[in-house]
């Protein structure tokens, strides 16, 4: 049995169109012209117990929204939400018993408690025993480097050490399931990569279910082998990277590095050129494959009979996520 299922959600928004100047304001308080904003469009889907799941969209898709509906902070206007059996606003004591949560714009640390002391006061909401307590903290502090700043006030934590300190919080209860939304905004390429390591020893270790939402395109590469893309509230993607990347225009990119500069008036007379782009610069030969074009071996080929020993390299590129995802994006 899945340990989340959605059916059918729907979130929508009551708003209104604020009209300009003194007269406009006036006027409104007569008489608002609302509207209906669906942020949600009726999106199901399964998250089987100890998945990694991207859940990826432009901003504005109703990434957020849906997350916060599949914790209990939303009711949703339409559609289930069952998640570990429970449905999260009809009983949230005990859903967010199983829970833990890290939005990368908002912190559940004390802004003037030290770090360690916030986390130590969340133990005792959760009801942690002391040895459990201790342990996780133990466990968190050798693989979070949290020891050199847990006596220091939240307030004046760095972003990396801020964002430790609220994946530490959201596991110190040992949760089934845990949402991240944009947990890694604004860090640098070395803190990423220490909590993209940590996702994984806890997923790997624990069989803790993650759900992910970001913009950076390497977490869901690295730590994910599904995704969901939503778009206007509507889900237009739902699986493998692998059948992701099929979605690709381009299906590879072959660089050849050569011995020599080609001359600004190269053409690729000789070569494959049907459902191939081919780009010079340089002593660099760029093959942009679609799916079209002949098989990379007969690509290669070509390029080896015309250039001999003059090609010094060959670099084989998949297609990026991120080209793919912007494609969808962009209808």
């Amino acid at each position: 049995m899945p340990i989340i299922s959605v059916k059918n959600l729907v979130k929508e928004y009551k708003t209104y169109d604020r009209r300009e100047g003194l007269s406009g304001a006036f006027l409104d308080l007569f008489h608002r012209e609302y509207k209906i904003l669906r942020a949600v469009d009726d999106i199901s889907f399964d998250i089987e117990r100890g998945e990694m799941v991207g859940y990826i969209g432009a901003n504005g898709a109703g990434k957020s929204t849906t997350i916060k509906m599949l914790c209990g902070v939303l009711y949703p206007t339409s559609g289930s939400i069952v998640v570990d059996g429970r449905v999260p606003v009809n009983d949230r004591e005990a859903h967010v018993r199983n829970i833990g949560a890290v939005f990368g714009q908002r912190s559940q640390l004390w802004w003037d408690l030290a770090a360690g002391e916030s986390l130590r006061l969340l133990g005792r909401i959760y009801g942690v025993p002391k040895p459990e307590f201790d342990a996780r903290m133990a466990e968190f502090e050798e693989v979070l480097k949290l020891k050199d700043f847990l006596k220091t006030p939240a307030r004046k934590l760095s972003l990396g050490q801020k964002m430790r300190c609220e994946l530490a919080a959201s596991l110190i209860h040992n949760p089934k399931i845990v949402f991240l939304d944009e947990p890694t905004i604004g860090l640098d390429v070395a803190v990423k990569q220490s909590i993209r390591e940590f996702v994984k020893r806890i997923n790997r270790e624990r069989g803790v279910t993650v759900i992910l939402t970001t913009h950076d395109l390497r977490d869901i590469e690295e730590l994910c082998s599904r995704v969901f893309i939503i778009d206007h509230g509507k889900q237009v993607f739902d699986g493998t990277l692998d059948a992701l990347r099929a979605k690709a225009v381009d299906s590879a990119q072959l660089t050849f590095e050569l011995a020599h500069e080609l001359a600004k008036d190269w053409s690729p007379n000789g070569l494959p050129q049907i459902g191939v782009e081919w780009k010079a610069k340089g002593a660099a030969l760029t093959a942009i494959l679609s799916h079209t074009a002949p098989p990379r071996t007969d690509v290669i080929r070509a390029v080896l009979d015309k250039y001999g020993h003059d090609v010094e390299d060959i670099e084989i590129t998949e297609p990026g996520i991120e080209r793919i995802v912007s494609k969808i994006y962009n209808g």
